[in-house]
């Protein structure tokens, strides 16, 4: 009976959509991929545009007139590499780079410090309005650098400042901070503290969130206290978000413009040079004495300057870390 049955049943016949998609599919294989990728050409254009017009070719442009007497009223020398050479001799490049290295250790290093510390309290599970915390620490960057610049102004202010004020509390002559060099840089070095501590805390914040709760609960069952679970768990998870905090800090540091700008009050860098950067010194050339051609060598050595020191940067974070290369 199930023999026979089976043999009177008449197959299925095909669904009529399904042989003609298949069919159309393997008739030209390479039509859905390649309109895929015409989208795919459309949809990322615009960005690849974007570069090539204000970015690459700003670059290209600032390479050629490094190479030329370049005056922006009228005279196009070509001088090869004069203004390279003219810029080694020169003291002011020499100064501003002292200038923008000294700022950018006292600020990095204490940014660092603080971001992990923000973090890890704010990595505790048992704080209390940790969202609010979390929305508050990004108020300082979101904060207009020429507000922060006038505070912070009125803050080291000689006379009437608070820091001024607490210093002849405690028994100390006032500090004149906008006249000194390293009273000037403690003063730019404290407004970049300020306003990104808590961008990177935040940072360090979602590093620690991605390290296993597992290798807490395994250091805890072991008796390690809370400072060794921090320094044997917390700080090896944040490697690689250390490494990454560094290199931008030291290409944003060693590019400060606004800060020293705005409390110094000048582009020349003050009376003593205690306010040049290595970007405002640039700025000074292109802008108030229209050298571009010399401008745009300050520009290559500054690309190269941070090239190399985020390179060693990423040298001894990894080695510290204990990577092996």
């Amino acid at each position: 009976m199930s023999q026979s049955t089976v043999s009177r049943r008449t197959p299925r016949p095909p669904s009529p959509w399904k042989p003609v998609k298949q069919s159309r599919k393997l008739s030209n294989p390479n039509a859905v991929v390649s309109l895929n990728g015409r989208w795919g050409y459309l949809f990322t254009a615009p960005f690849f545009v974007m570069f090539l017009i204000f970015g690459l070719a700003p670059i290209i442009y600032s390479v050629y007139i490094a190479f030329f007497n370049w005056d922006a009223l009228g005279t196009q020398d070509f001088i090869g590499l004069d203004n390279f050479t003219a810029l080694v001799a020169d003291d002011r490049f020499w100064n501003a780079m002292a200038n923008t290295f000294d700022i950018w250790l006292m600020s990095t290093i204490p940014m660092l410090i603080l971001s992990i510390s923000l973090a890890a309290v704010l990595h505790n599970p048992y704080l209390r309005g940790s969202t609010f915390w979390r929305t508050i620490l990004l108020v300082p960057n979101i904060t207009s650098v020429l507000a922060i610049a006038i505070v912070f102004g009125q803050l080291f202010g000689r006379d009437f400042g608070i820091i001024n004020d607490i210093i002849g509390a405690l028994g100390f002559q006032h500090i004149d901070f906008v006249q000194g060099t390293q009273s000037s840089h403690i003063a730019i070095a404290s407004m970049i503290v300020w306003r990104w501590t808590g961008y990177n805390a935040l940072i360090f914040l979602a590093a620690m969130l991605a390290i296993p709760g597992e290798l807490y609960e395994s250091a805890s069952l072991d008796g390690a206290t809370k400072w060794q679970q921090f320094r044997y768990v917390t700080l090896p998870g944040l490697r690689n978000t250390i490494t990454f905090v560094l290199i931008v800090g030291t290409i944003g540091g060693l590019q400060v413009f606004a800060e020293p700008l705005i409390l110094g009050g000048s582009y020349n860098g003050g009376d003593s040079g205690q306010f040049s950067t290595l970007t405002l010194f640039l700025f000074d050339q292109a802008f108030v004495a229209y050298k571009w051609g010399y401008a745009a060598a300050i520009g290559i050595m500054i690309t190269f300057i941070v090239a190399i020191v985020s390179i060693i940067n990423f040298y001894i974070t990894r080695k510290l870390a204990g990577e092996k290369k």
